[in-house]
């Protein structure tokens, strides 16, 4: 089970590792910060993850209560029914009947919300944290998209309102490969969800999310790769 299932405390360990990269290359810069910021959102996702794995105590104890009561309800009517077997009264055992499967549906009813309700808690506050994946995600690609390999291809007259463009080739190509080790790393934090609660629901969106980092991963490598054709020998 060790190769099975992502191990979240190695995962944050390689996101320290990596922010403390970034911040060597790139120190005081933005994407430094936003390393760090997705470190405390993977520490937050283990602490979120672990809770929405384990049982909601008192929701558990509900549906043992029902079933509980629902067994002692069934078995005093039945007591009840037996004790007026010999009663000319048939109408009044009809009616302990009946009330024995009043109970057993209320008690099913109860147990089934019970149920229900525990995975839309635990769905709803999983859906909430993949958000703010989300969101990271697009913010790392955010930091990349003023780093055009262009400018070092063939560098141009800036304008009044050109961003800042310091970055040699190689440092733009560490750059970009520090933002899709975050997008992958960040992908990987969502998976932590579906491998925490194997719903449906959060499971498409856990998908959505990797498909999100794995596009915007591919961009940054295509960059990558016009730099690195331009490095070639017989490349202008």
């Amino acid at each position: 089970m060790a190769y099975r299932e992502l191990d979240s405390g190695k995962l944050i360990e390689t996101l320290k590792s990596l922010a403390r990269r970034i911040g060597e290359r790139f120190p005081g810069s933005g994407l430094s910060a936003v390393a760090e910021e997705l470190v405390r959102l993977a520490e937050t996702t283990e602490r979120e993850a672990a809770r929405i794995a384990s049982p909601n105590i008192a929701l558990r104890l509900t549906a043992y209560a029902a079933v509980a009561g629902g067994v002692a309800g069934v078995i005093a009517i039945v007591w009840l029914v037996k004790l007026r077997m010999g009663d000319p009264e048939v109408f009044e055992v009809f009616q302990g009947v009946e009330a024995a499967i009043n109970i057993i549906a209320v008690a099913g009813a109860i147990i089934f919300f019970a149920i229900t309700i525990g995975d839309r808690i635990r769905r709803r506050r999983a859906m909430k944290s993949l958000h703010g994946i989300r969101s990271l995600i697009h913010v790392i690609d955010m930091h990349q998209l003023t780093k055009d390999p262009s400018v070092v291809i063939e560098p141009s007259q800036p304008t009044r309102s050109s961003p800042e463009r310091r970055l040699t080739r190689f440092e733009l190509v560490r750059y970009r490969d520090y933002c899709s080790e975050m997008l992958s790393l960040a992908g990987k934090l969502a998976a932590l969800y579906a491998q925490s609660l194997p719903d449906s629901v959060v499971i498409s969106a856990v998908n959505d999310i990797e498909e999100l980092a794995g596009l915007f991963s591919q961009k940054i490598w295509q960059k990558i790769a016009i730099l690195e054709r331009n490095d070639s020998p017989g490349v202008g």
